[in-house]
């Protein structure tokens, strides 16, 4: 072997001989690690451990919670029903709007039965062991579809003036059931825009010279002989209710306009209220909560309730993209304690019932 192979051969061993002591040295400092961390978890254990075995010596008192007991003395309130936005006699076809909703006479006179029904059913059944000392029923305008538009004047299932008579029948059968329940009633209306016979909406005799108008006052003259029945109907836009301390201004809603983007209905909405309760507020007739609809759609905030239709979606709402909404009616508890409590949708349409079937045909 020659001097240089000698060379070569040590300086590999070298080379190799060092590799393995960083390997060894890598190893050592990962055991050193490792032993340091299962001290550090050796550690958090016991301090655990210390510490259970502290909790298990302590004595504790937790406090007993028993369920409360029944109040001797009764809850009273009064419920109110927000019934508006009928469009008696508007026709909505299935096919025209994705199968969304259905609606002509027929439908329409079983979705005023179940509302009333449904005030009864919620306020026995759901909101039971309250006294209630009567009822409060808002009458929201728009209880025919009308005839401001072209197209309505052409798919009405009937004349205006059948309509008016017809709506009036199941509206008085629904406050007689109401009375039955609830001992009284009390009910105050307003217009809406659809009941007007002018193409272009009037502030002169919006009321007296409205359809709706017209059927409340064919309603209150068919209940006159029922005292547990008191009718307020407005002769102007708006109407002032008051239950226990509550104050309620009732309108209907389509002075308010305009509306769009992520804020949708509610910008409008709330300048709305501002300066109705503005308006009222410097003439003396300041109120809590204002009460509508027209919007077709339900909102509950505080010092506003905007109720849901009876007609439900319809191919304005569906061409415009509006968001679908079951037709429902608001209804809530006014407490002499609280005001305003307990809210509740009432749902008004049964497909089943309906027949959606034949009524699409």
């Amino acid at each position: 072997m020659t001097k240089r192979t000698l060379e070569t051969f040590a300086d590999d061993r070298a080379t190799a001989r060092f590799a393995e002591n960083a390997e060894l040295a890598r190893a050592a400092r990962a055991a050193r690690a490792a032993g340091a961390e299962h001290e550090r978890e050796l550690s958090r254990v016991k301090q655990r451990l210390a510490l259970y075995e502290k909790l298990e010596e302590a004595k504790l008192d937790p406090p007993v919670w028993l369920t409360p007991k029944k109040p001797s003395g009764k809850h009273a309130a009064i419920p109110s029903l927000l019934l508006t936005d009928i469009h008696y006699d508007e026709v909505v076809k299935p096919d025209q709007i994705g199968g969304l909703n259905c609606y002509n006479r027929k439908i329409a006179d079983g979705r005023i039965r179940r509302a009333f029904e449904g005030a009864i059913t919620v306020s026995r059944d759901y909101l039971a062991g309250v006294t209630y000392e009567g009822i409060n029923v808002f009458l929201g305008g728009d209880l025919l579809s009308g005839i401001i538009h072209e197209e309505l004047r052409e798919t009405n299932e009937s004349v205006i003036t059948d309509s008016i008579v017809s709506v009036v029948e199941p509206l008085e059968a629904g406050l007689r059931v109401l009375a039955e329940h609830f001992g009284k009633v009390h009910v105050a209306a307003v217009v809406g825009n659809h009941g007007r016979n002018t193409r272009k909406p009037r502030a002169k005799n919006r009321a007296t010279d409205s359809f709706d108008w017209l059927v409340a006052k064919m309603v209150e003259k068919g209940l006159q002989a029922d005292a547990r029945i008191t009718m307020q109907i407005a002769q102007a836009a708006d109407t002032h209710v008051q239950l226990y301390n509550h104050r309620y201004c009732l309108t209907h809603g389509d002075q308010f306009h305009g509306g769009s983007g992520i804020s949708g209905a509610l910008a409008p909405l709330l300048l709305g209220v501002h300066r109705k309760s503005r308006r009222d507020a410097t003439a003396g007739a300041e109120w809590d909560t204002l009460v509508m609809g027209h919007f077709h759609s339900s909102y509950f905030l505080r010092g506003l309730i905007v109720g849901g239709s009876l007609v439900g979606y319809s191919e304005y709402a569906y061409t415009q993209n509006l968001p679908y909404e079951e037709p429902q009616c608001a209804f809530w508890l006014t407490t002499p304690e609280r005001g305003i409590t307990i809210s509740a949708p009432v749902f008004v349409s049964d497909r089943k019932a309906e027949n959606w079937g034949d009524a699409a045909g």
